[in-house]
């Protein structure tokens, strides 16, 4: 066996350097979070053959002095964290002090700055077989410039992985879109074999900011996304969520910050996708762009050596504000509401004021007819749903005639988002009119929605019964979930089951919900159980809740060939609109769509 010895620096850098320098985007990210610590007004980034000729970032940010130029291309050499209490709460994107050294030791690399009040700049790089620093004077202005030529020259076995320039390019370009949306106070420039590819100004305003959103993540997002504003115990989430109608098949617009670092976090993750569970089309994917912003104490960076995973000190507490706050936004979306609206004041939506011809209708029934806005007294069935149907018969809006025509100009300020009802069309869809245009309805979408919300609003109303089971069943659990189950017991009494412990390894359960006494008890409490040891929180039984609503919902909706008359699809015309997450059906499909004026003349080449 050969003798143990010490490695030279050099190959030290070069194995370290695996872990932060993967490809040209990785030595973007590197510098262009150190430019932000530095307090950069201004980013300027050159990149030539995807970044593997070379990539140059130029800050105006403090700078650095000229006697710690030498340190700043040496490993654990930082300014951001003095001792391990500060490592507690980082507050800053960069802390490891190994970047610089990495990048250095697989490239060549020079590093010029300067600090406010100096006369001349100077810049540091390393040579020969020890990386020795070298310091020479050098012109420039307040700020730091690192230029990266030549990524893998010295290791030809990684630059062999290296992809096209194209590819690599993507990868680069990707970089630089996350972190220009994560400080919207700094100018952004980004060039590629000498041709501008994005300019961005400050985003000083709101308008700014969200021209910046549209540059980077296409304007399309922009007009399909809800801003979001919640405050609530020391957290607060801002940014934009698509609406379920922007979904897309891949997860690739998915922006998610933390303090301003961009992270990917299986609490995050789980937490919007249920926010999104009721509203999104098998197998597509929400977008957003949203900022989570929190004590740094409370949220540990230091887990993966390129910081993208994350370790909340209290995960249950943030998975449950980041769901409840997602999920209470969309469901406050409306037909004609403004996008602009924004969710401030722990949750509670500021909406437009509705004059009183839009507020919802009445939807009591008139003497002798059952009225479905209540829960049925001998609890839930599929005829609910076509006692809904039924009712509409009786709801004529007040003043509005057989056949209403859209009122004259001065009066319009009065239609509701919906409009009134023209005509249907093949028994499947409603045609209205506003203000805007044509409105379309898929009839059977937009009931079914509409009894499904009412479904389980008189669910909640009613809570979670129980059912005992006449032979209770055992299970065989890890000592962990016993420990748990026996801990917390009142988080199995509010889904509906009673879960006793039996011995070191068994659970019993006496009590499932009674809508579910159907369903496998047994395996349900194991997902429960597993779902509160991983992420804090378990929705497993208000999903299958859910999914049995949603089929009542589906089966008891108004069906295609149903002849309605004008008053009937005026009151489901208003129903929608006072209805949560009317925009989608229970499937993620859309309700509803409009086709503007101006889409029309389009249409029909009016003025062409």
């Amino acid at each position: 066996m050969t003798k143990i010895q010490l490695l030279d620096s050099r190959l030290a850098n070069q194995i370290a350097a695996g872990e932060v320098v993967e490809r040209p985007a990785s030595v973007l990210k590197e510098l262009l979070e150190n430019a932000l610590d530095a307090g950069s007004e201004s980013i300027t980034v050159d990149v030539e053959q995807g970044g593997v000729k070379l990539v140059r970032v130029r800050d105006n940010g403090s700078g650095i002095d000229r006697d710690d130029l030498p340190l700043a291309l040496s490993r654990h050499a930082t300014s951001k964290i003095r001792g391990l209490d500060d490592l507690e709460a980082i507050g800053t994107l960069g802390f490891r002090g190994e970047a610089l050294a990495a990048i250095s030791s697989v490239s060549r690399l020079t590093l010029a700055s300067n600090v406010e009040g100096e006369a001349e700049g100077w810049q540091v790089q390393v040579e020969g077989r020890d990386m020795a620093p070298s310091v020479t004077p050098a012109g420039h202005p307040r700020g730091t410039t690192v230029t990266m030529r030549d990524l893998f020259f010295n290791t030809p076995a990684r630059r062999r992985f290296l992809r096209t320039e194209k590819t690599e390019f993507n990868h680069l370009e990707e970089v630089f879109r996350r972190i220009a949306l994560s400080e919207f106070n700094t100018a952004f420039r980004l060039t590629h074999n000498q041709k501008v590819i994005h300019q961005l100004p400050a985003g000083l305003d709101d308008t700014l900011r969200a021209a910046r959103v549209a540059k980077l993540c296409g304007k399309g997002f922009m007009e399909q996304a809800i801003p979001v504003d919640v405050e609530r115990d020391g957290i607060r989430l801002h940014g934009w969520m698509g609406l379920p109608t922007f979904s897309r098949s891949q997860a690739d617009l998915q922006y998610f910050y933390v303090n301003g670092r961009v992270i990917r976090d299986k609490v995050v993750s789980h937490a919007v996708r249920q926010a999104y569970a009721d509203v999104l089309y098998h197998g597509r994917h929400p977008a957003y762009v949203l900022f989570l912003e929190l004590d740094p104490a409370q949220v540990d960076v230091n887990v993966h050596p390129t910081k993208h995973e994350v370790r909340f000190r209290e995960q249950r507490m943030v998975h449950g504000f980041l769901y409840s706050s997602l999920h209470r936004a969309i469901a406050e979306v409306r037909p004609g509401q403004s996008l602009a609206a924004s969710v401030v004041d722990e949750g509670e939506p500021v909406m437009p004021a509705m004059e009183p011809s839009q507020a919802s209708m009445s939807l009591s029934a008139p003497a002798g007819r059952p009225s479905y806005a209540s829960p049925p007294a001998n609890g839930f069935g599929y005829g609910q749903g076509q006692r809904q149907v039924d009712a509409y018969g009786a709801l004529v809006r007040p003043g509005v005639a057989e056949n209403p025509v859209m009122p004259p100009a001065s009066e319009q300020e009065t239609v509701p988002p919906l409009g009134y009802a023209v005509a249907q069309l093949h028994g499947i869809f409603i045609l209205a009119e506003n203000q805007q245009g044509l409105v379309v309805v898929d009839m059977h979408a937009a009931h079914e929605r509409i009894t499904y919300e009412r479904l389980k609003q008189s669910w909640s109303d009613d809570k979670v019964r129980s059912q005992p089971l006449l032979v209770p069943v055992s299970l065989a659990v890890s000592s962990r979930e016993a420990d748990f189950a026996e801990q917390q017991p009142e988080v199995f009494s509010r889904l509906g089951f009673m879960v006793d412990r039996a011995g070191p390894e068994t659970l019993v359960v006496r009590e499932v919900p009674a809508m579910l006494r159907d369903s496998d008890s047994e395996a349900m409490v194991r997902d429960v159980l597993s779902d509160l040891l991983a992420q804090g929180s378990s929705e497993r039984i208000e999903q299958k809740l859910d999914e049995l609503l949603s089929t009542m919902a589906c089966h008891g909706s108004v069906r295609a060939n149903r002849r309605l008359t004008i008053p009937e699809m005026n009151a489901l015309l208003r129903d929608m609109e006072a209805t949560e997450r009317s925009g989608q059906c229970n499937h993620g499909r859309p309700t509803w769509t409009q086709m503007s004026l101006k889409d029309l003349d389009r249409l029909f080449m009016r003025g062409q």
